[in-house]
């Protein structure tokens, strides 16, 4: 690994105009989210005209840019409130570019949006959902602290099948900044 693809240099930051096509390519590639994440095609004008709208930051939902120290997008994260009232919860999301992953650079994006939410947020619990089949995913949250809670068993169809989701729960009073 180059010391310009080490995971330590991840930061997140807002998107750009200049990120519209990384955006439009989470529309059209089918890779780009990977096997766990991919929705299915959608309007690739859609992330566009979001971007337009608020540059992916609301009070209902937000995304951010996971960039390496050159700038260069590898994925995205995102988080959105939830529970009541507002602020208290909020689930967070990641997704890497297949061709940046297993190299840190999720669970480092994921590290810095947890420590972002409690150093900013009234959160007291940040949740994360992932499919059953997501090892990788598992054990990113898992090394930031986060404790398995539960299984809703066939909550998603993917690939022609109904696939259980697991509950990750990391409360404020559990966490610890800068983990791993």
């Amino acid at each position: 690994m180059t010391p310009a693809n080490r995971p330590d240099k991840v930061h997140l930051r807002a998107f750009t105009e200049a990120d519209l096509a990384f955006l439009d390519r989470l529309c059209t590639d089918p890779d780009a989210l990977g096997e766990f994440e991919w929705p299915g095609f959608g309007d690739p004008r859609a992330r566009r005209k979001r971007w337009e709208i608020d540059g992916y930051v609301s009070a209902e939902s937000a995304a951010v840019a996971i960039a390496r120290a050159d700038d260069t997008v590898n994925g995205i994260t995102s988080w959105k409130p939830r529970g009541f009232p507002s602020g208290v919860t909020y689930e967070i999301g990641v997704g890497v570019l297949p061709e940046h992953r297993s190299q840190g650079v999720g669970t480092v994006a994921q590290r810095l949006l947890v420590d972002y939410l409690f150093g900013r947020t009234t959160a007291n619990r940040i949740e994360a959902l992932t499919n059953g089949g997501n090892l990788g995913e598992q054990k990113a949250l898992e090394r930031l602290g986060f404790r398995r809670e539960g299984v809703m068993r066939g909550r998603s169809f993917q690939h022609g099948e109904y696939v259980d989701v697991l509950v990750y729960g990391l409360l404020r009073s559990e966490h610890c900044p800068g983990t791993p």
